[in-house]
């Protein structure tokens, strides 16, 4: 199997696993940037830190990656538009009927999100035209709990009942 073929295996593989979904968000210099991601990991307790990856270090990816500190939301299922919103670029962002607001810190945070975690970069790693970036928490946020959303075939699902 050659790369590229290797490529659209992994694709093929990952498209019916499902995953959570993570809003990060950061300020920069222009203003306030953000995306939605699908990778977002625990790594440790102790210290405490969690991982993400980003497709390429530029446009909002860029913004986060070069961040002092960013915001990594865990969204459930009531946030899916915003998921939506997020996933594609050159949409409106950080309006106010979406609910946004700034930490003391500086860096934005959705209001009604059932956690939010303020963090720190730790390591970055370029793969390809992607980057696993691993982050140490540095304080969290918590709100109310909704049904959790995932991320399958390319699309903002809940997950329904308990097995």
């Amino acid at each position: 199997m050659n790369e590229f073929e290797a490529g659209d295996a992994l694709k093929r593989a990952f498209r019916d696993h499902p995953a959570g979904v993570g809003l990060i968000t950061a300020q920069t210099p222009d203003g306030p940037v953000g995306l939605t991601v699908s990778s977002v990991a625990s790594v440790a307790v102790d210290p405490p830190a969690l991982s993400f990856s980003v497709t390429r270090a530029t446009g909002s990816a860029g913004g986060v990656l070069h961040a002092d500190s960013f915001v990594v939301h865990l969204l459930d299922a009531r946030h899916a538009e915003i998921a939506q919103t997020f996933a594609v670029s050159g949409t409106e962002r950080f309006t106010e009927e979406q609910g946004w607001e700034t930490l003391p810190t500086g860096e934005p945070l959705l209001r009604g999100v059932r956690v939010a975690l303020r963090c720190r970069s730790l390591h970055q790693l370029e793969v390809g035209s992607s980057v696993i970036v691993v982050a140490g928490v540095l304080d969290a946020h918590f709100g109310e709990t909704a049904e959790p959303m995932s991320y399958i075939d390319r699309t903002f699902r809940g997950l329904g009942e308990t097995i």
